[in-house]
């Protein structure tokens, strides 16, 4: 990519997207093409033929999908397979019959089965069984990660995935029924602190273990391999480092100030026992993250103060 080059980022409102142009804007690249949904339904195969054939976009970071924790995933199961596969299906079909010089397909690491050897290789893809609870969603990202490896292979186009671990960071969702584990937790610790709660309630057993990456982390790495990866396979973005979730609560608890008392709900589901990535590719192509877990969620803690917890996106 150069400077001047015409970067399409897809979604860039979303957590990925906007750390995706926050990292272009400060490299210098400044011919940044970025359409809300309300401007442009990427779910619309005709509207987005047009916005191809229309703006011609150079380079394309396709991070725009519909996403959500465990209870989000496992109650709107048809939505999520649904709109996952028209958003990526149109884009990257329409980058390539519009002849985008190179696309970044962004999945998830839930695209490899549920009791998968640790830490995760690449080519582990395929090879077990899915986590049940959000396996509509997997599936929409297998087979985007599936659509760009045939683009390439069929027709030659200079088509990348990458599939990042658990991410968090600023533009996060705090929802309670459609966040992840860990902007969950950091909502629950601040209200519990805020209304002078004895206790809080953690989901599952606490004992599953997860990786988490910084969404600046996961914006440089994308940035990175758009320059300088031109491999077949897609490739894991990571830390290579994990955390059970009962330390990680208690980490967000100390770094939240709250002193009551831990709860472990054990009927509610743990999902995937362990889910820890091997990062072993990316470094080998000269990328390692830079954010350290406790560092980066001190970050978000001192952001959201400056918005007065306001947890709205």
């Amino acid at each position: 990519m150069n400077k001047d080059s015409k970067i399409y980022v897809a979604g860039h409102r979303g957590m990925v997207g906007s750390a995706i142009v926050r990292r272009l804007k400060a490299e210098g690249f400044h011919h940044l093409i970025l359409q809300t949904s309300k401007d442009l339904d990427l779910r619309d195969q005709k509207a987005v033929e047009s916005f191809f054939q229309s703006l011609k976009p150079e380079y394309v970071f396709l991070a725009a999908a519909k996403v959500g924790g465990i209870v989000a995933n496992n109650t709107y199961r048809a939505d999520f397979i649904y709109e996952n596969l028209m958003i990526q299906s149109n884009v990257i079909h329409h980058a390539y019959l519009a002849g985008v010089n190179k696309l970044l397909f962004l999945g998830s690491s839930c695209i490899y089965p549920k009791m998968c050897p640790q830490p995760i290789k690449e080519e582990y893809l395929l090879s077990g069984l899915l986590e049940h609870t959000n396996e509509p969603y997997a599936i929409a990202k297998i087979a985007g990660l599936k659509m760009a490896e045939s683009y390439r292979k069929q027709y030659g186009c200079n088509f990348i995935s990458a599939m990042p671990t658990n991410l968090y960071g600023p533009n996060d969702n705090y929802d309670l029924q459609n966040s992840h584990v860990l902007p969950a937790l950091i909502r629950k610790f601040h209200d519990a602190k805020a209304n002078n709660s004895t206790s809080v309630e953690i989901w599952g057993t606490g004992s599953p273990k997860r990786e988490f990456l910084h969404v600046d982390d996961l914006a440089d790495a994308s940035v990175f391999l758009m320059q300088h990866y031109e491999g077949d396979q897609h490739v894991n973005v990571g830390t290579g480092e994990d955390i059970s979730i009962k330390d990680l609560a208690l980490m967000v608890k100390e770094l939240i100030g709250y002193s009551g008392e831990l709860k472990f709900n054990s009927d509610k589901p743990d999902g995937t026992p362990r889910k820890l990535l091997d990062v072993s590719k990316i470094h080998g192509v000269g990328w390692k993250h830079q954010i350290d877990l406790r560092e980066g969620i001190q970050k978000v803690i001192i952001e959201l103060e400056t918005k007065k917890f306001d947890f709205t996106r």
